[in-house]
């Protein structure tokens, strides 16, 4: 039995979160959920759980930018893994106050909670757009970092934040950082669902932005692995560890990956709500596996073009369910 068996999980409600709520119930560890308050009373992609597994989780209403909240949420706990931010890269050239507010200082916040209460591990999730365009390839955990969006940099911030705590008063820290996972529930704002749905399309013209960016994707169910593995091992504390399948695939590949899945000819039109600003986009991003591989043992199981071919089937299936696609208020600009 695992060590750590009482999980508070931030941002549960969430696309990687409610996977990884999903396996760690599965593995008989106490769950609680911590959702973003809202009037309504969702719990976002939890609401979509299986009864069984509702059943097991201690779901809780809160916001990371409210320190009582969140030490709340982190009484009884042994560990907390904290995914909660905020994620898309566009509205953070609007508002990206925001970002500072829910992704350092709330990383600040679940970071002061753990120390106090004296919990035994905390996972903090990163991404790979801390590195801007690579200049290595690929990326190891040493490479520059280099924010080229206000989210970005809100990331780096929260990241030196959590290893601040680590050097400075000994809280067990271990930083995970994910390269582009993609799976069921991942938001439309994401540019392989804004495919998969635009190629389920009785007619599919695809609207997209810039096509030859890489990207090293992984599904999730890979991502949520490797953060299993970094809250179980003692040798991730103090550590940065990539999460990525060391595969490189364009925007524009991925595109006829889909196209060949789908057995359709897709065709595309450039759509200017979806460019990121010249100097912002990020051109190539692939991972350097091997830390997680030596320090955890754990590696993609869906690498490379076979494995990403299998992945975004099982993502076409599911989004090609229409009880899926309701969760999405926007699903039908994509399939009609």
């Amino acid at each position: 039995m695992p060590a750590l068996q009482n999980i508070l999980i931030t941002g549960a409600e969430g696309f990687i979160g409610s996977h990884l709520v999903e396996a760690l119930v599965a593995q008989g560890r106490r769950v609680r959920a911590m959702a973003l308050y809202n009037s309504f009373g969702h719990y976002g992609w939890l609401d979509t759980l299986a009864p069984a597994t509702r059943a097991r989780i201690d779901l809780v209403m809160g916001d990371v930018r409210d320190a009582a909240s969140v030490r709340q949420a982190m009484q009884g706990c042994d560990a907390v893994m904290h995914l909660a931010a905020l994620v898309a890269i566009p509205y953070s050239y609007t508002a990206p106050s925001s970002y500072v507010d829910t992704n350092v200082t709330g990383t600040l916040h679940v970071l002061q909670a753990a120390r106090d209460l004296e919990l035994r591990k905390v996972v903090h999730t990163s991404t790979s757009e801390v590195y801007g365009s690579a200049q290595i390839i690929p990326i190891p955990e040493t490479h520059p970092l280099l924010a080229q969006s206000p989210y970005a940099a809100s990331k780096i911030g929260a990241d030196q934040m959590a290893y601040s705590y680590y050097c400075a008063f000994g809280t067990p820290v271990a930083t995970a950082r994910p390269f582009n996972t993609y799976g069921p529930r991942q938001s439309l704002r994401a540019v392989l669902p804004c495919i998969m749905l635009q190629a389920l399309s009785a007619a599919p013209r695809l609207r997209l932005g810039a096509l030859a960016p890489t990207r090293d994707f992984n599904f999730v169910t890979d991502t949520v692995a490797g953060l299993i593995a970094i809250l179980d091992s003692d040798k991730a504390v103090g550590e940065t560890i990539h999460l990525g399948s060391g595969h490189e695939i364009s925007i524009g590949d991925a595109v006829r990956l889909v196209a060949e899945i789908t057995g359709k000819p897709l065709e595309i039109e450039a759509e200017p709500a979806r460019l990121r600003p010249a100097a912002s986009e990020v051109g190539r991003l692939v991972c350097d596996p091997a830390k997680a591989c030596a320090l955890l043992g754990w590696q993609s199981s869906l690498a490379g073009r076979e494995g990403l071919k299998e992945g975004l089937t099982r993502s076409l299936e599911w989004f090609a369910n229409p009880d899926n696609r309701s969760h999405y208020h926007d699903a039908q600009r994509y399939v009609v």
